[in-house]
């Protein structure tokens, strides 16, 4: 018997993810789940430098900042709640101090057009179509950062405002680099804030706008992974979810995970990634007497581990 339906998922053979990689994560929260477990796994990552993103005019114009070399001023900043901030980024660049704010920003830039330039695979998550124009500035912004709502007009991108504004972001990384490999996928996250209805109307616009883009796209450079569907149907229960009900638990993360690990990446990072584990593992451990002989060969075991696994991938480091 079958207790629950399977997203059919077909594996890439080609340009898979590996060590050599360089995987550039932008967009929504669930970005940053998937970041972790990049992270743990020492890939070599960048991960959401402005921070979360939740929309598709925000990520574009920090694609189109960074190919562009954009420098912030600070008549791109606002003074609210006694906090140095831009509208065009997440509140970890906020600040008390407006030239660590401005510098913090640049340095953001920078670091994304960087790794625009090199990455091989560039993930982006979508997570609403709905956005929020600052009416004296008649811009729409990526962070609300508590202003008042009646500052702000919401609004919802059509399916294909989002294609249109999808194509933007490709034509711009294409001028710095393209030969990437870009995955959307639509985060699992609903925003019920926006209203359930609501939701369901934002996802659907992105899901078909990315479906259109792909549809219409003549390259096999562009991936759409389905993580949206595989926490609605496969992970169709409460149990995969955390306390709040709206956002998936550590193992609908986990599986969520395992099935990317299957689809994208490369078979020769198992033996490697198992290795790491290990390493990590062996770093979490804490003896019940740190002077003892068998806890020293325990540490010098690990330390062997770590020096062997760093020997050909100079960029792997361990908090030891």
């Amino acid at each position: 018997m079958k207790f629950f339906t399977e997203i059919p998922i077909q594996q890439q053979t080609e340009n898979q993810i590996d060590y050599q990689s360089k995987v550039l994560l932008l967009g929504s929260c669930f970005v940053e789940n998937i970041g972790k477990k990049f992270d743990y796994f020492k890939f070599q990552n960048h991960q959401n430098p402005f921070g979360v993103l939740f929309q598709p005019k925000a990520i574009e114009q920090l694609i189109n900042h960074a190919v562009k070399g954009k420098v912030y001023t600070a008549d791109d900043l606002f003074y609210h709640n006694d906090i140095w901030q831009s509208f065009e980024a997440h509140s970890k660049l906020n600040g008390l101090d407006q030239a660590a704010v401005l510098n913090g920003l640049n340095a953001a830039v920078k670091e994304t057009r960087q790794f625009l330039e090199s990455a091989t695979h560039i993930v982006i998550t979508l997570g609403t179509a709905w956005v929020y124009l600052h009416l004296e500035s008649n811009r729409i912004v990526a962070n609300c950062h508590k202003v008042p709502q009646k500052a702000f007009k919401k609004e919802l991108l059509s399916s294909d405002e989002v294609e249109q504004s999808l194509q933007r972001m490709l034509d711009a990384i294409a001028t710095v680099n393209p030969n990437t490999n870009v995955i959307f996928t639509v985060s699992p996250i609903r925003h019920t804030k926006d209203g359930f209805v609501e939701n369901t109307r934002s996802k659907s616009h992105l899901i078909s706008a990315i479906h259109q883009l792909l549809e219409a796209s003549e390259t096999h450079q562009l991936h759409y992974f389905p993580s949206y569907e595989i926490m609605m149907d496969e992970l169709r229960d409460y149990r995969f979810y955390a306390s709040d009900l709206i956002h998936p638990n550590q193992v609908a993360i986990d599986y969520i995970w395992d099935k990317f690990k299957a689809t994208w990446l490369a078979p020769s990072t198992v033996s490697i990634m198992k290795e790491v584990h290990s390493i990590q593992s062996g770093l979490q451990h804490k003896p019940f007497n740190d002077t003892s002989i068998q806890h020293q060969k325990f540490l010098n075991n690990l330390s062997q581990k770590i020096i062997a696994i760093t020997k050909d991938m100079k960029w792997i480091s361990f908090d030891i």
